[in-house]
């Protein structure tokens, strides 16, 4: 995160750690004001009765790429230097799905999790618990399936990005994902108003 500011301005390595430290304790206040810290709250969205963490995911998507296009077509920023990780579209796809159901059954991300964890919520130690026990099963056999998720069957796309994929300007891709940014905002709010309703007459 502070790669580029430290290489500019010579920082040491413990002013770079404090000033990620402080700001992971700024963000995960602003996660648990915004009660990302409890499951329930991120469980209600699989029930289309609560959509917030959806729509302040899409609107930090949509924010970083108006950011990154207008910065790019200044010519403050190329596009072409910056770093992304290569494309695996299989593995991507199963860690997806695995990481979708875990959201839901479990109702936290590993970063809101976190969050639950340091206001001493139990459901989040024992989420975290599982992580860490699926991080060891996956380190156990990643030597067995290292041909899926990082071999000839990993559909290994390189530096993949949409624009490049569908043939089209960053420019145009950016205006149509704000389009379905806004069309999605307005799902949302539409699915909390049919079935928060619900959920309060229910309770």
């Amino acid at each position: 995160m502070f790669a580029p500011l430290a290489v500019i301005g010579e920082w040491k390595d413990g002013i770079v750690w404090l000033i990620s430290f402080i700001l992971g304790v700024g963000w995960g206040f602003v996660l648990e004001s915004a009660g990302f810290g409890n499951s329930r709250k991120l469980a209600l969205q699989f029930y289309l009765r609560d959509l917030t963490v959806f729509k302040t995911m899409f609107s930090a998507i949509a924010t970083a790429m108006a950011g990154i296009i207008f910065l790019s077509a200044f010519g403050w920023l190329d596009l072409e230097s910056m770093f992304i990780n290569p494309t695996y579209l299989w593995p991507g796809i199963i860690g997806g799905l695995i990481m979708g159901v875990g959201f839901a059954v479990g109702g936290y991300c590993p970063g809101t999790s976190m969050v639950g964890l340091a206001t001493l919520k139990v459901d989040a130690a024992f989420y975290l618990t599982g992580i860490l026990f699926g991080i060891f099963v996956f380190g156990e056999i990643a030597p067995l399936i290292d041909s899926f998720f990082n071999g000839k069957y990993s559909g290994f796309m390189g530096r993949a990005t949409l624009p490049q994929f569908i043939g089209l300007s960053a420019g145009v891709v950016g205006f149509f994902v704000i389009l379905m940014a806004l069309g999605g905002f307005w799902g949302a709010e539409w699915l909390e108003r049919r079935f928060g309703k619900s959920a309060h007459r229910s309770a």
